[in-house]
């Protein structure tokens, strides 16, 4: 059965001790590792999980701990409505396939993807000046702002370099 890695950060480590595994010998699939990092809207515990190959974000939000029996469940159903609202046509049993089970591990220190991190929740304070706060976005939109957002993949520093998450996800799932 294929596995996805999702690699957490010291913070959210903390928060989900039980989620926890050290067994990182599995092979990753087409999406390749995750991170995922904790922040709090209105004392809520929500979750940014970033892809680590196309930078491709996911929120969960208001996660509880009576949440993590079924915490799977939630990231596909979630990353599947993202997509959707992207517009990347995918048929759900597909991307539970290409999913499969989620192994939690410990932070891998991939200092780019949570810089990258980090940068898109800078841009969340800022969008909650400009809007008053973050209750009059939809998470989906929240999301797909993070995603349609211009970023850099490759060594070099041609435009053509640049894109955005959802044309690499799309790029990814259509191999």
């Amino acid at each position: 059965m294929k596995r996805t890695k999702i690699h957490t950060t010291k913070k959210l480590e903390k928060l989900v001790k039980k989620l926890i595994t050290t067994d990182s010998k599995t092979e990753s699939g087409i999406l390749g590792k995750w991170n995922a990092t904790v922040f709090y809207v209105n004392r809520k515990k929500c979750w940014l999980i970033s892809n680590g190959i196309t930078k491709y974000n996911v929120l969960l939000t208001d996660i509880k701990t009576a949440d993590f029996s079924k915490i799977e469940q939630i990231f596909k159903e979630v990353l599947f409505g993202q997509l959707v609202y992207d517009g990347i046509v995918i048929d759900f049993e597909e991307l539970n396939s290409i999913i499969g089970k989620l192994d939690f591990l410990p932070t891998d220190n991939d200092r780019s993807t949570i810089g990258f991190q980090n940068q898109r929740l800078e841009q969340m304070e800022w969008w909650k000046y400009d809007l008053g706060s973050l209750e009059n976005l939809q998470i989906k939109d929240l999301a797909n702002r993070m995603n349609s957002i211009p970023i850099h993949i490759g060594k070099s520093k041609k435009m053509s370099d640049f894109t955005n998450s959802i044309k690499e996800i799309k790029k990814v799932l259509a191999e």
